[in-house]
């Protein structure tokens, strides 16, 4: 089998993607819901709820611990992974969209004295997740694996 053929057929890498698209989705769609505007530039942003992130890297260990074995060195490398990732959003990235909605606020601030020659762009702010977001991007991915691959347990 040649190497296309087998990344098309990679089963384990379609479900953590459509899992993570699925979560992407699942964004725009809950902005429509509670704020009733439409906003599909949400797709490809990152941070808010739901966490792709967390719902691919969840996907994908779900997967692999049904089909490889939860004792398996491939389902300890996905869950280490996994973590890092889930860890990162909650953790770093998340810390950095809180200083960049200071900083934002900050030089707003500033531009209202200083006026004249002051047009620093704005920083992004939705770069990481809450806990509540990564926990749910991770039951998407569970959910996602286990409708994947389920039935193979054995």
């Amino acid at each position: 089998m040649n190497s296309f053929a087998e990344l098309i057929g990679n089963r384990w890498l379609w479900v953590a993607v459509l899992s993570s698209t699925g979560a992407q989705v699942m964004k725009v769609l809950l902005i429509l819901l509670l704020e009733r505007r439409w906003h599909p530039g949400a797709f490809m942003e990152t941070g808010g709820m739901p966490s792709s992130h967390s719902a691919m890297v969840a996907a994908l260990t779900t997967s692999v611990g049904i089909t490889e074995g939860v004792g398996s060195p491939l389902f300890a490398a996905s869950a280490v992974f996994a973590l890092i990732v889930m860890y990162d959003a909650t953790g770093v990235r998340h810390s950095s969209g809180q200083q960049a909605r200071l900083l934002n606020e900050l030089v707003a601030e500033l531009r209202a004295v200083v006026r004249e020659g002051f047009a620093p762009l704005p920083l992004r702010v939705l770069l990481g997740h809450t806990y509540l977001e990564v926990l749910i991007g991770t039951l998407i991915g569970v959910a996602a694996g286990f409708m994947a691959f389920g039935a193979q347990r054995g």
